[in-house]
């Protein structure tokens, strides 16, 4: 099967959280019915923010809520042949496809691990987290899975959760251990690593190993358009550790992560939990698990300052860039999935 026919024919947050999912099944698909140009929903701590990356601040795009029916949705990736979007729906043990043309919902897959993070390679071939079975996985092109890293130092890895894919075919991924301290979004299992790693699988040798072992929980992983920059989000608020995103400079041909350093912070009480970039090295993060109110997207410049938001009616896991121009921002939002028109472009993949 060629790529071609393969990407087209393939495919517990508490009380607070739950309040918020029921007020969000009264939403309709579509435009949220409050909608009014310029979409009040986008806030800017930059004026330069409004006519750069938003086209809604010319009146012309708003929010937008195209899939619901979830009980947690997750690790959004975009395949631009073949033009859908792949994400998890982590408690029910499956993985959605969305069509681009025409917002077409499918099951792409089921039982899916309680897979989480998801990304593609240059091949086009996607590549997954999966909770349940404590490994990354690829999606060859003839439909056949194929385990990229379940063990390290002969001990199984705890519950990969974000992965990333360089230019010269690296696999980056985090490691916590969300998916084995319970039976919701994973199965409750010993841990055996004695760490929270984040590591590297070498794309040619499939050596798999640790770049840094300090995070209390690491979860969402990008790199800069450049891959220069590494960006990992440490979610340890949860464990009693910190709530931030740290940057380091990276070499992608050797692992190595030196000058590390606080990016952004002023999350809690609550959390961000999944990142991508644009094309500016703008870093777009979400937002949840505090005030309602702050439930949604921000965006980061390079330096680390705050240049906006995107308000959203729900606690919000993660993002990607999408379209085929990438110009398209889809964010995976507790029960429901939302899009919105940006004015920039996603960092292009490998």
């Amino acid at each position: 099967m060629n790529r071609r026919a393969f990407l087209a024919a393939s495919a517990a947050t508490a009380t607070m959280a739950g309040a918020k999912a029921a007020a969000a099944d009264a939403l309709p698909l579509g435009p949220l019915p409050d909608m009014r140009y310029p979409d009040v929903r986008i806030e800017s701590a930059d004026k330069k923010f409004f006519g750069t990356h938003f086209p809604a601040f010319a009146g012309t795009a708003g929010v937008e809520r195209v899939a619901t029916g979830f009980r947690w949705a997750e690790g959004p990736a975009f395949f631009r042949e073949g033009n859908y979007l792949i994400f998890s729906d982590i408690p029910n043990n499956r993985m959605m496809r969305l069509l681009w043309d025409d917002n077409h919902l499918s099951v792409f897959r089921e039982p899916s691990n309680n897979s989480n993070g998801n990304t593609h390679d240059s091949q086009g071939r996607l590549v997954t987290c999966e909770h349940r079975a404590r490994r990354v996985t690829r999606t060859e092109l003839d439909g056949t899975i194929a385990v990229i890293a379940d063990k390290y130092n002969g001990k199984r890895l705890n519950s990969p959760n974000d992965v990333v894919v360089a230019s010269n075919g690296s696999i980056w991924f985090t490691d916590p251990t969300y998916g084995i301290g319970g039976n919701y979004e994973g199965l409750k299992q010993a841990q055996e690593q004695d760490k929270h790693y984040v590591f590297r699988v070498d794309g040619k040798t499939g050596e798999i190993k640790p770049i840094v072992d300090d995070f209390t929980q690491p979860n969402g992983i990008c790199f800069s358009p450049d891959e220069k920059k590494l960006y990992i989000i440490d979610t340890g608020l949860t464990d009693g550790g910190p709530s931030h995103i740290r940057v380091f400079d990276v070499d992608i041909e050797t692992g190595k992560l030196t000058n590390g350093k606080v990016f952004a912070e002023g999350f809690a009480p609550g959390i961000t939990d999944g990142m991508r970039c644009d094309i500016d090295g703008n870093v777009w993060c979400s937002m949840g698990w505090a005030d309602p109110k702050e439930d949604g997207v921000r965006c980061y410049n390079p330096s680390g300052d705050l240049l906006g938001k995107i308000h959203l009616p729900e606690t919000c896991a993660n993002l990607c860039f999408g379209g085929p121009l990438r110009n398209r921002l889809f964010v995976c939002g507790s029960t429901s999935v939302y899009a919105l028109y940006v004015g920039t472009q996603g960092a292009l993949k490998p």
